[in-house]
């Protein structure tokens, strides 16, 4: 029902267009033999009425003002633009066909080296944890007197920082404070209430409110009780700790190498590589890429050998295309010529028999353009009706449907395209068109980049997951790691001195500073305007004013702003990069003491 609403439009459209092919000639036919009778074209006297001036130049209107809008502009510019293009597109069509057959085809002869390249990847893996297991070390350093001194570096660079960011910032606020004072003192000046500089100076007075510190680090939280505590800790000399931590160190290592933990853990990954190159060897790639490659190549030869063909047929369809414009344009030109013949030849003192030659010639042009169109009308009404019809159908019944994915759910309907297949693309695929793979799934699958073997559901064919999920080879490895077993119940790993100074810096109250309250502040800027920008668009608004004495005032306060930029903005950004550095070394330190 939906479908007779859509084509009722269509067959409107295409009866009216029949009409005018059929009548057209009928009413050319008796037209001429009315002119061969003479017997149309009026009588052979002329009367001079009232509007008579007046009707014939709204004729002549009229019929330059439709030729110009119907027959020019829309009819024959872009009809020519249309066939010109459609023209570019079948041209460009042959380098697009060899650009994809040839990339299918590097895609074919890579997807074996791909394959590789993957199955390679898992020996990467396998090398990587061998030589992790040949170089394993039992770290039990724990935190030394290094981390410790780096510490006690990093809180020290936090107390002087944060003094320098204190002390300077109040400098900056003063100084910039000043220079506020000393510009709105000079925009209110009787020389800014000149017409030519108010506006400017109230752009400068606006902005005023920007040259302010952003960045408060007075109210941050000291750290000299946690640096008391660190240097407290580093009274203790814990060179013979760390001695005696690497001496077992090794002992231990040696306990572990002598068991039989590398050779068994070595031989499980070993197998598993086995049986991935076993698996990939075995699949059936290098026959389906084979059979690929000759439709492939069956297909470049079908369509280079009769791309010539479609060349051909195109140059003779853009030939027509060009003859039926050529015909518009040839009745356009008989009616501009007609038209300006009848103007300038116009004598309505003449009788119709008795009108100059000029006069005479405008009305053969006029006749023969509506002879022409006689002619040739009902042949290009034929061309736009096929055209209509066929390209409205397409568009509404092809080129919708796939922009909203409705054709697709047309051919994934079951037993349409074979009576005995419910799916039919897997019934091509895999012959079992029982499995749910159908066209709108593989085309959404490709627009969103996803792989060839998750699109076509290939794990019908062979099923790589099943195959290389190595949650069955983990059980065999967590076995053979519980049979390590190292006696380590008679080693003292530290004194009572050690461990009382690692439990006097983990509890030194690095933890408790308030590393948000420190961040927060040094992801600021110091100002809330970069200066330079400030005093460049400041000096540039001065160029803006008259010479005289405001301007200069105004570039003065611009060198004072970079001035002081220079000499407390920049050591200020330097002092919060390094307080910056050592908050986030204490933070991380912070969460090694936690864990």
């Amino acid at each position: 029902l939906q479908a007779i609403y859509y084509e009722i439009g269509f067959i409107v459209s295409a009866a009216l267009g029949l009409l005018f092919i059929l009548l057209l000639p009928l009413v050319g036919l008796c037209f001429c033999m009315c002119r061969c009778c003479d017997n149309c074209g009026g009588e052979m006297h002329q009367r001079q009425k009232k509007n008579a001036d007046c009707q014939r130049s709204c004729f002549a209107t009229f019929l330059f003002v439709a030729s110009l809008i119907i027959r020019q502009v829309v009819g024959v510019l872009c009809a020519y633009a249309a066939n010109q293009h459609l023209t570019n597109q079948v041209r460009g069509a042959k380098k697009l066909v060899n650009s994809n057959f040839k990339d299918l085809k590097v895609f074919l002869n890579d997807t074996p080296a791909q394959i590789d390249y993957l199955v390679n990847q898992y020996n990467t893996t396998k090398d990587k944890a061998l030589s992790d297991l040949n170089s394993k070390y039992f770290d039990l350093k724990g935190v030394s007197d290094v981390s410790i001194r780096e510490t006690k570096e990093a809180l020290e660079n936090v107390s002087v920082s944060v003094e320098v960011l204190q002390e300077g910032t109040e400098r900056l606020h003063a100084n910039l404070t000043d220079v506020k004072m000393h510009l709105s003192n000079t925009l209110n000046d009787s020389a800014c209430s000149v017409a030519q500089a108010a506006s400017t100076c109230n752009i400068i007075r606006n902005s005023l409110n920007q040259l302010n510190i952003n960045a408060n680090f007075s109210g941050l939280p000291g750290v000299s009780s946690q640096l008391a505590k660190v240097n407290d800790v580093l009274k203790t000399d814990l060179s013979s700790l760390v001695q005696k931590v690497c001496f077992l160190t090794g002992f231990i290592d040696s306990q572990y190498r002598q068991s039989n933990f590398f050779h068994n853990i070595k031989n499980v990954l070993e197998s598993i590589g086995s049986n991935i190159t076993t698996f990939t060897k075995t699949l059936p790639v290098q026959k389906i890429l084979a059979d690929l490659m000759i439709y492939l190549t069956q297909s470049e030869a079908y369509v280079q050998d009769y791309f010539p063909l479609v060349e051909q047929y195109d140059f003779y369809r853009w030939l027509g295309c060009v003859i039926l414009c050529c015909m518009v344009v040839l009745i356009l030109v008989f009616y501009y010529l007609g038209l300006l013949c009848g103007t300038c030849g116009y004598d309505k003192h003449a009788s119709p028999t008795t009108r100059g030659c000029i006069s005479n010639t405008g009305g053969n042009f006029l006749m023969a353009g509506v002879g022409f169109s006689f002619l040739f009308s009902w042949v290009l009404m034929i061309v736009v009706v096929l055209t209509f019809v066929t390209g409205g159908n397409v568009e509404k019944l092809v080129c919708e449907p796939f922009e909203d994915k409705t054709v697709f759910k047309v051919l994934d309907t079951p037993y349409l395209l074979n009576q005995h297949w419910k799916n039919y693309l897997s019934g091509i695929l895999f012959k079992n068109p029982n499995i749910n793979l159908t066209f709108e799934n593989v085309y959404s699958d490709c627009k969103e980049n996803k792989g060839i073997y998750t699109s076509l559901h290939l794990e019908h064919l062979f099923n790589i997951n099943e195959f290389l999920n190595i949650s069955k080879y983990t059980e065999d490895v967590a076995l053979k790691i519980e049979h390590i077993q190292i006696n380590l119940s008679k080693i003292i790993l530290l004194d009572e001195v050690g461990k009382e100074n690692l439990l006097n810096f983990s509890s030194s109250g690095i933890e408790a500073i308030n590393f948000a309250a420190y961040l927060t502040e040094i992801n600021k800027s110091v100002t809330k305007v970069d200066l330079l920008s400030f005093a460049n668009d400041l000096e540039a608004r001065a160029d803006q004013l008259p010479k005289g004495a405001l301007e200069n005032a105004l570039k003065g306060h611009a060198n004072s702003i970079r001035m002081i930029h220079n000499q407390q903005v920049i050591p200020l950004e330097q002092a919060m990069s390094t307080l910056n550095q050592s908050i986030r070394l204490l933070k991380r330190t912070s969460s090694e003491l936690m864990v």
